[in-house]
């Protein structure tokens, strides 16, 4: 018997237990729908990740302050205020640090007559425009005048003028409107870009520092220190020399520990993708299991398949079948099970992978090597599950076949 024969009395036995042949591969096909789905919303994750820190600045270095101690208790990092304006202006502007921008920021209440909103209130200087990539799409910017003379001048998102005047093209430009009961003139709006980082830019009112720690929050220190780096390649070199600069002016002796922290972006971002990357394996190898299952399944379906079959083995051996021809009939039936199992479950996965990530808001990604590999491995495991039945039916005896009631 050839090969294309062993096919068509294959399918041809398949077609005879349709309901069996079904229920077996939905094994595969939930496998294979799990893996592909699983790592196409993994994928997808990395990606909005990815764009989500990339969108906090180009080549951005972060300082923050250390953490407190009281009483021998950690306050966690971050929780002291032990950077300041001072420490601003001793962070020079050169070959590696292109632009500095200190933030301070809370929450409050915004009025503008009947309208009202809670957001996002970041202080901080001209240079915050060009690191955080923000663009105005009416109006203007903070200056340096507007620092220096603690102007009450606010660049607003445009979530918040839609949120206080009920329109995003209304026309706010020069109305007063009031933080925390202290007014403030509206200077500028901001481009709509959406979530760029992990808080929104169009949700966020922008103000010169000075007036917010003296109006706002009635203190001196920073929350944060923002630097871009000239270039990618210079970030490094700019990171160490935040660092000396820093300790020097925190008067830190040799061998001390930092009381600041100065995080790189692309160390960032390496950290979460790996972190995504892990995740994504995991629930690939999660779901992988499945497919084990579904593995199991075929062949004992096969087994089922070869007991009811053996008088059909006996018939076939004793009028000139080969053991050769028998394996590779059953051989290629557990195939084909696999294989349309296999092709199935990733249609489905591909429509389960759409869907999940409209739900999440996340643009989800599958790769070719994904679907070759959830593919070939469904493949691999109709032919590692199919041999034992296989060889069961190759072996028989043609007598014994025969006389089987």
């Amino acid at each position: 018997m050839n090969f294309l024969e062993s096919i068509r009395v294959s399918l041809r036995a398949l077609r005879a237990n349709k309901l069996r042949s079904a229920l077996t591969m939905l094994g595969i096909i939930i496998g294979v729908a799990a893996v592909i789905a699983m790592v196409g919303i993994g994928n997808g994750a990395t990606a909005s990740i990815t764009a989500q820190i990339q969108g906090m600045g180009s080549n951005l270095l972060t300082i923050s302050p250390g953490q407190s101690s009281s009483g021998g208790v950690s306050g966690g990092a971050g929780s002291s205020n032990n950077l300041t304006m001072e420490d601003v202006a001793k962070i020079q502007v050169g070959t590696a640090i292109k632009a500095v921008a200190p933030i301070t920021n809370t929450n409050a209440q915004v009025v503008l007559s009947s309208g009202n909103t809670s957001t996002s209130i970041v202080g901080t200087t001209e240079s915050y425009e060009n690191i955080k990539n923000v663009t105005i799409a009416r109006g203007r910017n903070i200056t340096k005048l507007d620092v220096s003379s603690n102007a009450r001048v606010a660049v607003l998102g445009p979530t918040v003028v839609e949120n206080l005047m009920g329109d995003v093209n209304a026309n706010i430009i020069g109305k007063s409107i009031k933080i925390n009961n202290v007014p403030f003139q509206v200077i500028g709006v901001t481009t709509a870009t959406g979530s760029t980082g992990f808080q929104s830019s169009d949700d966020m009112i922008t103000a010169p520092i000075t007036t917010v720690q003296g109006r706002l929050l009635g203190r001196k220190t920073v929350r944060s220190i923002l630097v871009s780096a000239s270039s990618e390649d210079l970030m490094q070199t700019a990171q160490e020399e935040l660092t000396a600069t820093l300790r020097k002016a925190h008067k830190i002796p040799v061998g001390k520990d930092n009381d600041f922290r100065v995080q790189n972006q692309a160390d960032m971002l390496e950290t979460m993708q790996s972190v995504t990357q892990t995740l994504t394996m995991l629930l690939g190898g999660i779901a992988g299991i499945s497919l084990l299952v579904g593995g199991i399944g075929i062949m004992n379906i096969m087994l089922v398949s070869v007991t009811e079959r053996t008088r059909e083995i006996g018939i076939r051996k004793a009028i000139g079948a080969k053991s050769s021809d028998i394996l590779l009939q059953f051989l290629i039936e557990a195939v084909v099970l696999s294989i349309l199992g296999g092709g199935i479950g990733i249609a489905l996965g591909y429509g389960g992978s759409s869907l999940v990530g409209k739900a999440l808001s996340l643009s989800t990604s599958i790769s070719p090597s994904s679907v070759l590999i959830a593919f070939g491995f469904s493949a691999a495991i109709g032919i590692i599950f199919g041999v034992f039945p296989a060889r069961k039916a190759a072996a028989m005896d043609p007598i014994d076949a025969l006389r089987y009631e």
